[in-house]
């Protein structure tokens, strides 16, 4: 029951399934339940890549236009999710663009209005988005699940591993109530097998799995150097960029084999 309350927990935050509570949570507190609440997240990406290969599936099979199967692939992980994610990519668009210290930069991910360059930058995200699912020509239905599940095993492992940013926030109560060293070793071993399935996909996974590390890496110092940790906003920018930079890899390496 515990497996099946954390999974539905997971759903309810970080997507716009409605998922019925399960459980009276009499038993123990709300922080109790977020022990291994971050281990069901990779959860939420399966969920998005099953659709999306169920959708581009269809597309195919019906020969349906390209601008058509681009426009459904670019909005199904927005309608999945609720924008969730990207909230937090505007708000660090907005944050990195300042300039400012550490505390400007906060109180800009905390300000609900959106700026000028969270609009730019969302609007080139959502443009690079759907031209490379408009071009894509390599249907590998396996590299897209994997992308959108590392993605969430690393933002997951990011909570656990940097430095948090202040005592504010869900990714604090996520830090501090979950069994860390447990989750942070469950994360890595979840991350060696979505290696290991990108390596086993050849070149293209092979080069999808090195670029998420870079962006993850780069993430790491973003979050240390300009914010002095890591936040819920962080998070949702590193997750979205990670996954744009994968589906471009994906696109890249079908172009380089094809010349």
């Amino acid at each position: 029951m515990r497996i099946i309350e954390t999974v539905a927990a997971a759903f309810s935050m970080f997507s716009a399934i409605p998922v019925p509570s399960i459980g009276s949570g009499q038993d123990r507190g709300e922080k109790e339940k977020m022990r291994y609440f971050l281990l069901a997240f990779p959860l939420v990406g399966v969920f998005i890549g099953l659709t999306s290969c169920a959708a581009l599936y269809i597309c195919l099979k019906l020969n349906m236009p390209d601008i058509l199967r681009g426009m459904i692939l670019t909005i199904i992980p927005v309608l999945i999710t609720g924008g969730i994610h990207l909230d937090g990519y505007a708000d660090t668009c907005d944050a990195l663009a300042s300039l400012g210290d550490v505390e400007k930069k906060h109180r800009i991910l905390k300000d609900p209005h959106i700026g000028t360059f969270a609009v730019i930058r969302l609007c080139v995200y959502f443009i690079i988005s759907f031209s490379v699912w408009c071009v894509l020509r390599e249907y590998s239905f396996i590299k897209i699940t994997l992308m959108y599940t590392v993605s969430r095993v690393l933002s997951g492992l990011s909570v656990v591993s940097f430095p948090v940013y202040k005592d504010t926030g869900l990714v604090h109560v996520f830090s501090e109530t979950a069994e860390k060293k447990i989750v942070r070793r469950i994360l890595i071993v979840f991350d060696i097998l979505m290696v290991t399935g990108f390596v086993l996909q050849g070149f293209s996974g092979i080069v999808m799995a090195a670029v998420s590390h870079i962006i993850f890496i780069l993430y790491y110092r973003i979050c240390v150097a300009r914010f002095g940790g890591v936040s819920g906003d962080l998070c949702g920018w590193f997750l979205c960029k990670c996954e744009v930079w994968m589906l471009i890899a994906l696109e890249a390496c079908a172009f380089i084999n094809s010349v």
